[in-house]
């Protein structure tokens, strides 16, 4: 498993590049506030969205998991784990006021960074209408 890449993944990197050459700056790999040993994958600090690429094995994709036959009961736990980490991961940041964005490895870049674009682009539209009723009348 240490030669398991855990980040800058494929599915990662084509979705990033699509995002910047559409002119949006993130950061990448950026520690989940308050729990330690997580990361988001991508991450719009001031927009407080979070985008998790998911790799289908280990976070147990309905389409394409499989299940280990070798150490079965032992890789069943391990992949349990994972998925209940991603839900409390989840819970975390939509319970301090993030947006969680999850795809799975296997779906089309070219999508997934369209749906990221529109939602980044709606919430800034929003933080920007909030500020311009600040202290307005």
């Amino acid at each position: 498993m240490s030669k398991q890449s855990s980040r800058d993944t494929a599915p990662e990197v084509a979705v990033r590049k699509i995002l910047h050459a559409a002119g949006l700056r993130y950061r990448v790999n950026v520690r989940v506030p308050d729990m330690p040993r997580r990361t988001i994958d991508i991450v719009f600090p001031k927009a407080k969205i979070a985008i998790f690429l998911d790799g289908c094995f280990w976070h147990g994709c309905p389409k394409h998991a499989t299940h280990p036959k070798a150490n079965a009961e032992w890789w069943r736990n391990k992949l349990d784990r994972n998925m209940r980490r991603d839900i409390e991961t989840t819970e975390h940041l939509t319970s301090t006021g993030w947006t969680v964005l999850r795809y799975w490895e296997h779906e089309d870049p070219l999508i997934v960074a369209s749906q990221v674009q529109d939602v980044v682009e709606r919430e800034r539209s929003v933080r920007r209408s909030r500020q311009g009723h600040v202290g307005g009348s």
